[in-house]
């Protein structure tokens, strides 16, 4: 039986967001038979939920889960090396569409595991309100509680609370990116920030065109939500530093929204380094962490924070 172009497109994307990976990622993949890509995509949540090997990663390493505010999805995982004395600690916020996703999902944490727990690193992965109990702003919000949280908490984590990295990927990106610009909605800063081939920079340039439906869930009709939910919008010189990742595979070319920002921040005399990646947009997320120049590109960045 013939698909239609509509219906096949409705069942990718509607599939890829379950997983996590979004609207880009049904574009690349290219929407085929809907049996082959049905199985491909089982193939991929199936491996997003399977349960990481702490022990396998770093023997003695543990995790906790705790909450920080009193909504059921308010809720970190904790991993901690042992012995974490003066621990620099990595947040992770996932991505999925600011609907779907998990902290425990493989893509967000196993190789960022792999790499910066066994360098004695604490790493926090963050869930948080998601539509429809929550839009995107509301989700930064959210997401900024947990960072002023684990700030709060890091000493008796043995972590630094003064060398915190924080990250997102995709919807997550945006939220991340969204905090950067505005550190005052957590208070403290913190050292710096890896956005992961963000959803948005722009809202308003985002609204403006073409976009999926979840994007009118997530930011809804008002420009003037649009514009305080806006990362580019919402950035002054007084921003956390941050570093932008972008897949050159998306036909949406985030790399040229990074740029612009980019661009923004230079005009005020700072930097904002900008790294395209000739990965998709799920690997832009899954392969940090892993040997190779992308992830000695964003260790540098963390080090040159660290070291002012």
């Amino acid at each position: 039986m013939k698909i239609k172009p509509l219906t096949r497109a409705a069942i990718a994307v509607a599939a890829l967001a379950v997983m996590g990976a979004g609207v880009v990622e049904a574009r690349q993949l290219g929407l085929g038979m809907r049996g082959q890509l049905r199985q491909r995509l089982l193939e991929r949540k199936a491996e997003e939920a399977r349960p990481i090997d702490l022990r396998a990663i770093m023997p003695g390493a543990r995790k906790q889960t705790d909450a920080y505010g009193s909504d059921a999805a308010q809720r970190l995982d904790v991993y901690l090396p042992p012995g974490a004395r003066n621990a620099p600690i990595l947040i992770m916020v996932h991505g999925g569409a600011w609907k779907i996703g998990d902290k425990a999902n493989t893509g967000p944490v196993e190789n960022k595991l792999k790499h910066w727990l066994t360098k004695g690193w604490i790493v926090v992965s963050v869930n948080y309100r998601m539509l429809p109990d929550a839009m995107a702003y509301e989700q930064a919000q959210d997401v900024a509680e947990a960072v002023r949280w684990a700030q709060g908490h890091a000493d008796g984590w043995g972590g630094d609370p003064n060398r915190v990295i924080l990250m997102g990927h995709s919807a997550g990106a945006h939220l991340v990116a969204l905090l950067s610009s505005r550190p005052d909605m957590v208070g403290k800063a913190w050292a710096g920030t890896v956005v992961l081939d963000s959803a948005t920079m722009q809202v308003s340039t985002t609204m403006a065109g073409r976009h999926p439906r979840f994007y009118d869930e997530a930011f809804g009709a008002d420009p003037a939500y649009w514009a305080k939910a806006s990362p580019m919008d919402q950035w002054t010189p007084r921003a956390v530093p941050m570093m932008l990742t972008c897949s050159t595979r998306r036909p949406d070319d985030p790399c040229a929204d990074a740029r612009r920002f980019q661009a923004k921040a230079q005009a005020a005399g700072r930097d904002m380094p900008v790294l395209p990646l000739d990965l998709t947009h799920a690997d832009v997320n899954r392969t940090l962490g892993l040997p190779g120049a992308y992830t000695d590109a964003v260790d540098d960045f963390i080090a040159a924070r660290f070291s002012r």
